[in-house]
């Protein structure tokens, strides 16, 4: 192929060069060449960076599997790329296997107050002291993530509604479930419970984030606000 008629990306309109294009019609529309093109910054004197960066797919089938196979001695290989460009390409497609790697699993969809002693079990069975935790939910009731908000003694933990309500904002929480332990085994709530999770309800309605449900975890069973109607 002959690449020397090529167009350089600032002889391009500025809705077709590779940055421009990305902050115009978003990421998504930007083709693998034109991605490969913004890491590598320049192509040489006869060949733009993206006519480059197509070369480079071309000589592995357009196979970003095969591209990340190549070491930055492969690439260095392609005239115009030295070894800056080339750590650039394997850094950014190494980035791309550690998010595939990492990738989340189905999220948890809390359905009862079941559901959720069921989700707290790995963290709060055999714990000799309180602990506070917040589950922070989806709109459709997925979990989020499980977060510690504070841990105790044996007999009582402080919770601050700031940090509840911070953390709840932090992870774009649609709504939260308060749960707590008694190391003691007693299931009932204390007035000391009552009071709390009355005032982070009123929060949560006010802040339009509501409290679902406040759960008290034992080692024998659980007891649950929501079900028992005092949320």
């Amino acid at each position: 192929m002959d690449f020397s008629t090529s167009i350089k990306i600032s002889q391009l309109s500025e809705e077709d060069r590779p940055r421009e294009k990305l902050l115009l019609k978003g990421k998504t529309a930007l083709t693998d060449a034109e991605l490969i093109a913004i890491l590598i910054g320049s192509g040489t004197p006869s060949l733009s960076a993206v006519d480059l960066s197509r070369h480079i797919l071309a000589s592995v089938n357009h196979d970003l599997a095969a591209l990340a196979r190549l070491s930055v001695q492969d690439l260095k290989k392609f005239k115009g790329i030295g070894e800056a460009k080339a750590i650039s390409i394997v850094s950014a497609l190494e980035l791309g296997r550690r998010r595939k790697v990492l990738e989340p699993r189905k999220r948890v969809k809390i359905s009862s107050s079941r559901d959720v002693y069921e989700l707290m079990k790995p963290e709060l069975f055999d714990e000799l002291v309180e602990h506070f935790y917040l589950v922070l939910l989806t709109r459709s009731n997925q979990v989020i993530k499980k977060e510690r908000i504070s841990q105790g003694g044996t007999s009582g933990t402080v919770v601050d509604a700031k940090v509840v309500f911070k953390t709840a904002l932090d992870h774009h929480a649609q709504s939260v479930i308060l749960v707590h332990n008694h190391p003691s085994g007693t299931l009932s709530p204390s007035e000391q419970d009552k009071r709390l999770t009355k005032r982070l309800t009123e929060i949560g309605r006010a802040m339009d984030l509501p409290v679902l449900d406040h759960v008290i975890f034992t080692d024998m069973g659980y007891f649950s606000f929501a079900d028992e109607g005092i949320l």
